[in-house]
């Protein structure tokens, strides 16, 4: 005979349930999280290239030898079901439709099968450069995708 599962715990019961395994929150102003805006189907672009240029010295004439000169990031890309009316979709209009931009921090939140965080990436000062809609087909029944492309001023590994 199979043993019962153990009841669920207090906590567990009233945590939303884990449907993906990141989260990605928008800082409107710094300092406020977006709650409704945090359910990514698939995020890119989480890249960071040190640019160089060669060492012309006469010591290094003999050698390949290369000075780090900057850091060259990625743009950030996001894909998830059409929202409508949210805090991030209002920022984008505003981008697309008045030329206004509006810089948010974004912070992407890795998280183990128990919703433990486990790493996490600060992108500063983002706003969008892209955004598209997939295919709209009357013979679909496919949920409506939005892509969207954000360019950052910087990325750091938060310790968690």
């Amino acid at each position: 005979m199979a043993s019962p599962l153990p009841p669920p715990s207090l906590s567990a019961a009233l945590a939303p349930p884990m449907t993906h395994r990141f989260g990605v929150f928008f800082f409107a102003s710094g300092t406020i999280a977006n709650p409704v805006d945090i359910r990514f189907q698939e995020v890119s672009g989480l890249q960071a290239t040190i640019t160089t240029k060669p060492d012309l010295s006469a010591a290094a004439r003999l050698s390949k030898r290369l000075i780090p000169t900057g850091i060259e990031y990625g743009d950030l890309e996001l894909r998830r079901g059409m929202v409508v009316g949210s805090p991030l979709t209002k920022q984008i209009q505003a981008t697309f439709n008045d030329f206004r931009f509006i810089r948010s921090d974004v912070l992407i939140t890795i998280y183990s099968e128990q919703a433990v965080p486990t790493s996490a990436y600060l992108f500063s000062e983002a706003f969008p450069i892209s955004w598209q809609v997939n295919s709209l087909s009357a013979k679909s029944e496919d949920l409506l995708i939005e892509s969207l492309k954000l360019s950052y001023t910087r990325m750091r590994t938060v310790s968690l």
